[in-house]
């Protein structure tokens, strides 16, 4: 079997929040396509200096600084690639397109607008997705307005409301109640679906519980985004199979509720991260200032229920 083709990609965001896209030539693969820009990593270079290379010969702009955002294998009939995507987190030099390709710059919001290459789907996913996942849990119901109002004044844009102990009449009174809260904040407001009715809820998308996810036979026909609560490779991989927007991994280290549970260790969460190709938050024990090491794991950023209270 050949080997699979190593891709250095760049997400490159303006000073507007905007993300660069180029188009592909029509004679190449997957060609006609939007894409974000790199290129093949040559025998000898690191991906960094192949992303360096790539993006000034391809947009004339020096890549000053740069991190980890998503490893990608991906399988198209003629071809096996693995995209190795990096945001580009400082850079000089004003982009232009070098080899006469048309170049856009996008909200993140608005790249489900532009056709891309399948491999380069799951990117979209973790650019328009923030480094950190809070979950507001039901164990005080009096005050859930009160912790979703400190989650939001931290600046947090993506929540999932996990009330499993509410009924579906109670479920729905306070997603009356926070969906203006979060509409104000520009956050999304996910429901479990260990929540009754929560099919019926206007939310923000769904997070499955890992018992959901495994009787799944494909992904659920929700508006917004899907994701799933995974413990181990076998449901990551079921997460990846339905084609869901994101996953949480847990628990990635000892918590204070359980302190003696086992927890999966940073190594571990790597390796189960790693070939996977959908975004993966880490959640159990860990604190925002978890989150670099989180991203240099291969996790798309952090994830908590009292991480973002304090």
């Amino acid at each position: 079997m050949k080997a699979a083709l190593h891709v250095a990609v760049g997400v490159i965001k303006n000073a507007l929040g905007e993300v660069l896209i180029s188009l592909r030539p029509p004679t190449v693969h997957q060609g006609d396509l939007w894409e974000f820009p790199g290129g093949k990593v040559e025998a000898g270079e690191t991906v960094q200096q192949a992303l360096k290379r790539e993006l000034y010969e391809e947009l004339a702009i020096q890549v000053e600084a740069a991190s980890p955002l998503i490893n990608i294998h991906h399988d198209y009939t003629d071809l096996s690639v693995n995209l190795d995507v990096w945001r580009i987190d400082t850079f000089s030099g004003e982009a232009h397109g070098r080899e006469g390709q048309p170049i856009q710059w996008v909200l993140p919001d608005k790249l489900t607008d532009f056709a891309f290459p399948e491999a380069n789907k799951p990117i979209i996913s973790a650019v328009r997705l923030p480094p950190y996942y809070a979950i507001l849990d039901d164990e005080e119901e009096r005050s859930l307005l009160t912790r979703l109002d400190k989650i939001l004044e931290q600046g947090v844009t993506l929540i999932q409301a996990r009330l499993k102990s509410l009924t579906s009449q109670q479920a729905a009174e306070f997603f009356a109640n926070a969906q203006p809260l979060c509409r104000a904040k520009g956050a999304c407001l996910l429901i479990n679906s260990g929540v009754a009715g929560f099919e019926k809820l206007t939310a923000d998308g769904v997070h499955l519980t890992s018992r959901h996810l495994m009787a799944l036979t494909q992904k659920p026909p929700v508006k917004g985004w899907v994701a799933a609560s995974c413990h181990n490779p076998a449901e990551l991989l079921q997460a990846q199979r339905l084609g869901l927007d994101f996953a949480v991994l847990a628990p990635v280290l000892p918590t204070l509720t359980h302190p003696t549970a086992a927890s999966l260790g940073w190594q571990k969460f790597h390796e189960w991260v790693g070939p996977i190709n959908i975004p993966v938050y880490a959640l159990g024990g860990v604190s925002r200032e978890s989150l670099d090491t989180a991203r240099k794991m291969g996790g798309q950023g952090i994830s908590g229920i009292r991480t973002f209270l304090s």
